[in-house]
């Protein structure tokens, strides 16, 4: 095969002294060369071996050299490619750079300016080749550093939940008649919100608001908390208190900020006689609203010290009188369309969860969170008409 130092060339020319004369000074310049007489013959040539750089004449019987080029451009994208035309089709040569030859060569070849234009040829292949390698790398870099970011994100989310779970946990050691309340609300709240179509980051919020809505109880007095009769209307006034001392706790975990707005504001009713800011109707979260309906439907159905648990068709019964006065009726219109059993399975499986001390709380997909804050001063509400206070 000869020297192939600098690269294989293949010359096409009718003319054989032309493809002679190429060979033997391409040859001298230390490139590998083979000759044909015709486009047809490129393509077999080409089909067996990889050629560096084509040098075509550009008019031949058959195949002629714009044909050649294209089929090289397509087939063998690396090769560069030099058209070779007499004086009167200079702009047919041109047109051909403009469909990718690198160069042309005017007739009579000037073999010095061959040599010339056949090494800038192949060193602009040679750097387009190191800038595709390079691509490539960075690609693979890319692909890498995104696997490991995912990789991070995941763990970050793994602490996330860690933390809602010692928070919660925190409350129960509080608060022992209640324990499991909130996983079993925010299960509730999971459920009314997918029939509502909220969105991934509106699950996700909702279901760190809700999981997290009494974590201001820590700061109540034992001597309120665990009061087993009805509290005083100045026990009541503290115990109301829960909620902005649970806003000031989450709101300063940064990834918690946006839930805080639930836990805010979970104890607002629809007709506005909530606290601690009274708001009304679509003035309270869509998640605060969502909640007031989960809430409720875990509190009827769960033990009380004042009195036993009623059934999911007790709950439904109340939460059905209230619409409009308790509760956004479009929420209630939502929890009204899912099979009554979806409620005593979640029961079962957190109580099944607690038993076996598996504890992640409910988790949707992970979407940028914005920062909420309450609208208005708190003002006083008054207290719920039922039982020692609010959960």
């Amino acid at each position: 095969m000869g020297t192939d130092n600098k690269g294989r060339v293949l010359v096409v020319d009718e003319d054989p002294e032309i493809c002679r004369l190429l060979v033997k000074r391409l040859t001298r310049e230390e490139f590998y060369c083979e000759s044909c007489s015709s486009g047809k013959e490129a393509l077999e040539l080409q089909d067996r071996g990889k050629f560096d750089a084509i040098i075509s004449d550009l008019r031949m019987a058959g195949i002629s050299g714009v044909d050649l080029l294209q089929a090289t451009r397509k087939n063998h994208p690396n090769s560069a490619f030099l058209m070779a035309t007499v004086e009167d089709d200079i702009r047919v040569g041109i047109e051909a750079m403009k469909q990718g030859a690198a160069d042309y060569l005017v007739k009579p070849l000037d073999l010095d300016v061959v040599v010339a234009s056949l090494g800038r040829a192949l060193e602009k292949k040679r750097l387009e080749q190191q800038l595709g390698n390079y691509r490539e790398r960075l690609e693979q870099i890319v692909q890498q550093r995104t696997s490991q970011l995912r990789a991070a994100t995941k763990r970050i989310e793994q602490t996330y939940d860690d933390t809602l779970e010692a928070l919660a946990g925190a409350l129960d050691l509080r608060d022992n008649e209640t324990a499991g309340h909130s996983r079993r609300v925010s299960r509730y709240c999971l459920e009314i919100a997918r029939a509502m179509n909220c969105s991934p980051e509106e699950l996700r919020q909702i279901a760190r608001g809700s999981y997290l809505h009494d974590i201001g109880k820590i700061g109540i007095p034992d001597s309120i908390l665990r009061k087993p009769a009805k509290l005083t209307d100045k026990e009541m006034a503290v115990m109301q208190t829960h909620a902005r001392i649970g806003y000031d706790l989450v709101s300063r975990i940064a990834f918690l900020a946006p839930a805080a707005e639930i836990v805010l504001t979970h104890q607002e009713r629809f007709a506005g006689t909530g606290y601690p800011q009274g708001l009304a109707g679509i003035e309270i979260p869509l998640g605060a609203r969502i909640f007031a309906v989960a809430d409720t439907l875990d509190a009827i159905t769960s033990d009380r010290p004042y009195r036993r648990a009623l059934g999911f068709t007790d709950a439904r019964a109340e939460i059905i009188r209230e619409s409009g006065r308790q509760f956004d009726p479009e929420d209630v219109r939502a929890y009204l369309s899912l099979p009554e059993d979806t409620w005593e399975n979640i029961r079962l499986e957190v109580a099944g969860l607690r038993l076996k001390r598996e504890s992640p709380p409910p988790v949707v997909p992970k979407a940028s969170p914005v920062e909420a804050r309450p609208k208005t001063p708190p003002k006083q509400a008054p207290a719920e008409a039922t039982g020692k206070g609010p959960d």
